[in-house]
């Protein structure tokens, strides 16, 4: 089951829950609705990523167990707060956030998954607990051009 709270009128930040599972077409679908066309593949991708780590990693695929999506957007700044209930995890505390990063040699599935977020977003920051994740990405005229064409 999904739950949405969509912006209510005064507020700037929606929220969907949603139990955890690897079926995440329609709430990418959600999320993506108000993104530029041009960034929506990369990004999807992106959100893709943190979703299943939260789903996955975090809570297990637990169905008991709830993924949070709160998200907003502000002067062209997207940003997407995602929360498991999972026991969370120490993230790496020496991430590249060069735009030129490459993807890990080893290949391990963590290593590319992170590689990927710092790749896609302009912000990656964890909590403390490594329960939850904040992404940003920033789409204007000084932004970038899509990794995904």
């Amino acid at each position: 089951m999904i739950a949405v709270s969509l912006r209510p009128v005064g507020q700037d930040w929606g929220t969907i829950s949603f139990a955890s599972t690897l079926y995440l077409n329609p709430i990418l679908d959600l999320l993506l609705e108000q993104i530029p066309r041009r960034w929506r593949p990369e990004l999807r991708l992106g959100l893709q990523e943190a979703l299943v780590n939260a789903a996955k990693h975090g809570n297990n695929l637990d169905p008991s167990k709830k993924v949070k999506v709160h998200f907003t957007a502000i002067n062209g700044e997207y940003w997407w707060v995602i929360s498991d209930e999972g026991p969370g995890f120490c993230p790496p505390c020496c991430q590249q956030t060069d735009q030129g990063a490459s993807l890990p040699s080893d290949a391990s599935e963590r290593g590319r998954g992170l590689c990927l977020l710092h790749l896609i977003f302009d912000q990656v920051q964890w909590n403390r607990q490594g329960t939850e994740i904040r992404l940003c990405k920033q789409v204007n005229s000084r932004s970038r051009l899509p990794l995904v064409p």
